[in-house]
């Protein structure tokens, strides 16, 4: 009896073990060790001046990862999210600068937050209503933004912005509070409201929600319009405190964003992410870059490195999405 309890222990044992190493709280454990490891080679990780480095790094990222969660978690994926950021940056900069025809600072702020949220709405019509693929139609989107914003500016930046604007990316106090409001807003919204729960499930199968009752096009719409919101209101975060409207702002960041999300633990299948989780990946991704450049290796070894790791998430979303599947 002895034996044969131990014998079937053995097969539990190893299915918590799979499950643990499967689970979220692996992104948590994979950032600590991540810093412990590099912190004896890197003097200058854990430096005051460093840190705030990483975080002025860090919100606007993980701004825009809140909503690219949303998106992932419906099945789907909005690559504009740069070309986003780059024309609200100028449109707003252009808005607040122009002789004789400025803006407020808070209209023209809300002029970049409803231009984000507008085109989040045009993109998710599209991918609802004439049912086209999400990556198809974000990938035309993302074109076309990013050439306008070009066109719009000549090539040029945008300068001598208001400082009340300035202060909205430079005072860190500021930031800290808008992200972490957002954030708790986000977290509130996909674990205790309806709407969340029509989200999941519209991600973990939009037919069976459809015949359930759930408003799949509106919960899908919903979600673009909210990463619109998010990529402008980062937007406003990364040209106030680069103190410039920039044509081709964020055009650098968009597979950290993907791929931070994914190392959070968003299935690229759909059906599963947490914002808490989100913000695992985006540490572990920007405290890797960080870390990487304060080694001094070359940009091509740093992107090779943050390839690999995404890589390595994908493929554990997929090994995690047929574990699930299994029943395991």
């Amino acid at each position: 009896m002895t034996a044969m309890a131990a014998t079937s222990d053995k097969p539990r044992t190893t299915n918590a073990v799979v499950r643990w190493f499967l689970s979220e709280y692996l992104v948590l454990v994979l950032t600590i060790l991540l810093i412990v490891v590099l912190a004896p080679f890197t003097p200058g990780l854990l430096t005051p001046a460093n840190l705030l480095n990483i975080l002025g790094y860090l919100l606007p990222l993980f701004i825009i990862a809140i909503g690219m969660t949303m998106v992932m978690i419906t099945g789907g994926i909005d690559l504009s999210v740069t070309s986003v950021i780059a024309l609200t940056s100028v449109v707003g900069a252009t808005l607040m600068t122009s002789d004789g025809h400025s803006l407020p600072v808070v209209a023209g702020v809300l002029t970049m937050l409803a231009l984000g949220a507008g085109i989040g709405a045009i993109n998710g019509a599209i991918v609802t209503w004439l049912r086209l693929p999400a990556f198809i139609v974000t990938l035309a989107s993302m074109m076309f933004l990013s050439g306008f914003a070009v066109w719009y500016t000549q090539s040029k930046s945008i300068y001598n912005l208001p400082a009340s604007f300035l202060s909205l990316g430079q005072r860190l106090p500021i930031t800290l509070a808008v992200t972490g409001f957002l954030a708790v807003v986000a977290h509130l919204l996909l674990r205790r409201t309806v709407y969340g729960r029509w989200l999941y499930a519209v991600g973990q199968n939009a037919t069976a929600a459809h015949i359930s009752g759930v408003p799949v096009r509106a919960v899908i719409c919903a979600a673009y319009i909210a990463s619109g919101f998010c990529a402008a209101l980062a937007s406003i975060m990364l040209t106030a405190r680069l103190e410039t409207g920039s044509p081709v702002l964020g055009r650098e960041i968009l597979l950290d964003v993907i791929g931070a999300t994914v190392v959070g633990g968003t299935s690229l299948f759909g059906g599963r992410g947490k914002i808490a989780w989100t913000f695992f990946g985006v540490l572990f991704l920007t405290v890797l870059d960080n870390a990487l450049n304060l080694l001094n290796l070359s940009q091509f070894s740093i992107t090779i490195a943050k390839g690999c790791v995404i890589l390595l998430a994908a493929v554990l979303d997929a090994v995690r999405s047929r574990f699930v599947v299994r029943g395991g």
